[in-house]
């Protein structure tokens, strides 16, 4: 029952991963600049990654592979952020202001 279980938390977790990546591919999509595509993108993809990761630690057959999977995680961490740093400076010495304020809606009479 232990390994019913298991397995089934495993897919749980890869499941939640998955989505956590949908919804940042939404918000990269949905967002209105540069800065918030970023931030959604980079922090969805960061916990959608930590959780396939756990996930498939749950699954791995020996202590090799779950050290491997955690240096995977560990290594996408800094460069995520490093590619989300370097975009986010970019576009601002390109001086793409960031969209403060909601979008302005048109009156109908």
């Amino acid at each position: 029952m232990n390994e019913i279980a298991l397995q089934w938390f495993s897919a749980f977790t890869l499941f939640l991963g998955v989505f956590f990546f949908f919804a940042g591919t939404v918000g990269l999509l949905r967002f209105p600049d540069v800065y918030t595509r970023i931030h959604a993108l980079t922090k969805a993809d960061n916990l959608g990654l930590g959780l396939v990761i756990f996930g498939l630690m749950l699954q791995a057959e020996s202590w090799a592979v779950i050290l491997k999977l955690l240096l995977i995680w560990l290594l996408a961490l800094p460069a995520s952020a490093t590619a989300c740093h370097l975009l986010a400076r970019h576009a601002l010495r390109s001086e793409q202001p960031p969209r403060t304020g909601a979008p302005a809606r048109k009156e109908s009479r």
